[in-house]
């Protein structure tokens, strides 16, 4: 199953036009493009524009999804509301500030910024305007995910695999920081816990940074986490397992599939003694329910799923775990 892929057409009643959301994207390239796409399509938002220092591409895209493109975000209507910051993380900072002081509400792609420092800068410069920020965190918007975090219950061990092959385009970052931050956001959302003592290793293979990683998390309250990033994998390989009294979950990322193994008695003699359920999840596109949910934390004023604070929290700890490596040279 694709992670961007299209949903079944769904009947939805139109927006009413003062009702919609004025919304640019800024950055079109990986992750931006998918913004642009299915925003255009939305009703309750009005795409009024993309911007990337490349006019060319965003132009193009522009064009495909019946918008305008810009140099520069200072060139959107005077009537945005909103923006998504697609653009390389070491902009996310200065744009994301530039913005709230605008006075637009920001959906930011992942990591929020590069330092700690930073992330706190915009997180209390939204609080002070009343304004949205949300952090894209996608995975928390995939409907095994959403399950799990329903059904989680004072973990006491998690086991989080996410390998891939090389990327090049994204071979100047550490794989704690392109690929486990998704993990560690999701074991923290599990386990609403602190971490007191970390152990990691980690070494580069292929690039100038991390290439895999593997880091042991533990809590305040008893749970473990063991989490491995890999991008010099030949195949792709991305499951969670959640260990909990009387259960444990497992989560395939590949095909959004969840199990759940519980005991039918408190005395397990035989495998009869476990059942085995298998949740009926909606097939949606966890990056169409994010956008979704951005723009009606932007209608109705309420605090996003995923904000600053929880973007911020998640780069803590992938800092901590860089910090805290055991560096082998492969």
């Amino acid at each position: 199953m694709k992670l961007f892929g299209r949903a079944a057409p769904v009947f939805e009643p139109p927006v009413p036009e003062a009702e919609r959301v004025p919304i640019g994207v800024v950055g079109v390239g990986q992750m931006g493009r998918h913004h642009a796409r299915i925003l255009s399509t939305l009703p309750p938002a009005r795409l009024v524009g993309i911007a990337d220092l490349d006019r060319a591409r965003a132009s193009a895209l522009a064009e495909q999804h019946r918008t305008r493109a810009f140099a520069s975000a200072d060139q959107f209507p005077a009537d945005t509301r909103a923006v998504v910051i697609a653009a390389p993380t070491p902009f996310h900072h200065r744009l994301t500030k530039e913005f709230l002081e605008r006075g637009w509400h920001c959906f930011v792609e992942k990591p929020l910024t590069e330092r700690v420092e930073d992330a706190e800068e915009v997180i209390a410069l939204a609080r002070s305007k009343n304004l949205i920020l949300q952090v894209g965190h996608i995975e928390r918007f995939n409907p095994a995910v959403m399950e799990m975090a329903r059904q989680a219950k004072d973990p006491l061990f998690i086991e989080a695999s996410r390998l891939g092959p090389f990327d090049p385009r994204v071979a100047h970052v550490s794989v704690v920081l392109d690929l486990m931050i998704h993990d560690i956001d999701i074991v923290l959302a599990l386990t609403q816990d602190k971490v007191v003592r970390l152990d990691a290793v980690g070494g580069s293979v292929l690039s100038g940074q991390e290439d895999i990683v593997k880091a042991t998390l533990f809590f305040s309250r008893g749970c473990r986490a063991d989490l491995v990033a890999s991008r010099v994998s030949v195949k792709k390989f991305r499951k969670i397992r959640v260990f909990q009294k009387d259960a444990y979950m497992s989560l395939d990322y590949s095909d959004r599939s969840l199990k759940i193994h519980r005991k039918r008695r408190p005395e397990v003699r035989s495998l009869l003694d476990v059942v085995i359920q298998r949740p009926r999840l909606e097939k949606k596109d966890p990056l169409e329910t994010e956008l979704r949910h951005f723009l009606q934390c932007v209608r109705e004023g309420k605090a996003p799923l995923v904000g600053g604070e929880h973007g911020r929290d998640a780069l803590e700890l992938a800092l901590e775990i860089r910090r805290g490596l055991r560096l082998h040279t492969l």
